[in-house]
């Protein structure tokens, strides 16, 4: 897990850069004055609000050496001469779900990007995984807990 590259689009890069950015100025002096507050009342053990502190600490430094080591390990996507005769990662995709005659659009983006309220997909997802190396017009057939999603391919385009 130490090396395992991280595949992002230059969006995912730079909002990893913008977040670690945040977690190392803003974030260490806030909790930092969090812990100075909490001391100050006194008797660490029992104090809540010291332990709370703490954790927070803790968990948001793992966060940041999480972050560091994706950054480290990045491959960005290369969108401006990408070929969108097919899926890849990075692109965006129109589909038609056939059993409902809905059109749906899908960005395709890295585990460490995907956020479905925001229509971005994992390229590991089920669906991110049928999506790869299509081409318009193809059919998509995804197994989901309320049976088999058929697709259409509509379009790829770039944002």
């Amino acid at each position: 897990m130490e090396n395992e590259q991280t595949i992002l689009t230059p969006e995912g890069f730079k909002k990893i850069e913008d977040e670690l950015r945040v977690l190392k100025s803003t974030g260490r002096r806030e909790l930092a004055e969090r812990l100075k507050v909490a001391i100050s009342y006194g008797d660490l053990k029992e104090n809540s609000e010291y332990h709370s502190a703490k954790e927070d600490q803790a968990f948001m430094e793992s966060r940041i050496q999480m972050l560091e080591r994706m950054l480290k390990n990045a491959r960005v996507v290369d969108t401006a001469g990408m070929n969108l005769s097919e899926v890849n990662i990075g692109c965006v995709v129109t589909l038609n779900d056939i059993e409902f005659a809905e059109k749906v659009e899908y960005r395709i983006v890295s585990p460490a990007e995907a956020d479905v309220a925001d229509n971005k997909i994992s390229y590991e997802s089920p669906l991110g995984k049928e999506l790869l190396g299509k081409k318009v017009g193809d059919t998509i057939s995804v197994e989901a807990p309320v049976g088999t999603l058929q697709y259409e391919l509509l379009e790829i385009k770039l944002d």
